[in-house]
């Protein structure tokens, strides 16, 4: 095991930090929020994010592997802490934690800072309340090999800790941007990229829909769907067939189906097609 400085009381001011970072407000003054889980700080240092700080506690290991995670982050230039159990449980999110939690620096990227291809595939979802679905929705969207999810308007910050454990530590993969619907709006015209929406008051079917080239596909929030400005704003508008009594799905289960019906017109791969 990396030589690590050892934390064991409850009340050291480390471990209170670290239970303060759960909350928006703490992470925003501090600049940075919490990695936790073994899978998710190996994608975080496989994408050269610079963790500052990893807490571990060996009593809660699920494996043989993490130690080598430790050397690695350890070698990335981060600053190892070990726990106690007790007070690895204190900070840990994860109802059954696996003894590995990191502190890595929040970003901030621009549509301007997207590289996009000849035909850009793009996702843009709009105040998503639900962190665990905002992280599938990252994990979906990675799966279909978008360019990039842009988040309009938020209701969840991207870096809840909920966010990062339901993307699996894809939030380190996939290029997000948090913008305001107008400017993004205005960029996909510029770029040429057609937004299609989805609501489920739309009289096209989204399998009957060209979902090739520039595309944008719009996602609604969970309870109150797309705003008026989208619905208004959008090139087109899509629907999935509803058979029962339910009048919508789970954003995150929306996402998935639409995307990979891009996928499928796209060339049937996640290769980026037109």
């Amino acid at each position: 095991m990396p030589p690590a400085e050892k934390i064991t009381s409850l009340q050291n001011p480390r471990v209170k930090q670290l239970v303060r970072l759960r909350d928006r407000r703490p992470r925003d003054e501090a600049g940075v929020f919490l990695v936790e889980g073994y899978r998710e700080i190996r994608r975080a240092l496989e994408k050269d994010v610079r963790l500052q700080e990893v807490y571990f506690s060996a009593a809660w290991f699920l494996g043989e592997n993490e130690p080598a995670l430790l050397e690695k982050a350890a070698a990335a230039g981060a600053q190892l802490f070990e726990l106690s159990k007790d007070a690895f449980a204190k900070v840990a999110y994860r109802e059954r934690p696996d003894g590995l939690l990191a502190v890595a620096p929040q970003w901030k990227r621009t549509l301007d800072e997207l590289q996009l291809g000849a035909a850009p595939f793009v996702l843009v979802v709009e105040a998503i309340e639900k962190p665990g679905n905002l992280g599938t929705i990252l994990r979906s969207a990675d799966a279909a090999g978008v360019d990039a999810v842009v988040v309009c308007d938020p209701v969840t910050d991207i870096f809840n800790p909920n966010v990062v454990r339901s993307s699996t530590g894809v939030l380190f993969s996939v290029p997000v941007v948090v913008e305001e619907s107008g400017t993004v709006r205005d960029w996909l015209r510029q770029r040429g990229i057609r937004a299609v929406a989805t609501t489920p008051s739309a009289t096209a079917l989204y399998t009957d829909t060209d979902l090739r080239g520039p595309l944008a596909i719009v996602m609604g929030s969970e309870q109150y769907g797309l705003s008026d400005f989208w619905l208004k704003q959008s090139d087109a508008q899509v629907r999935i067939p509803m058979a029962g009594q339910a009048d919508s799905l789970n954003v995150a289960m929306a996402t998935i189906i639409t995307l990979f019906e891009a996928v499928r017109q796209r060339g049937g791969s996640t290769a980026k097609a037109g």
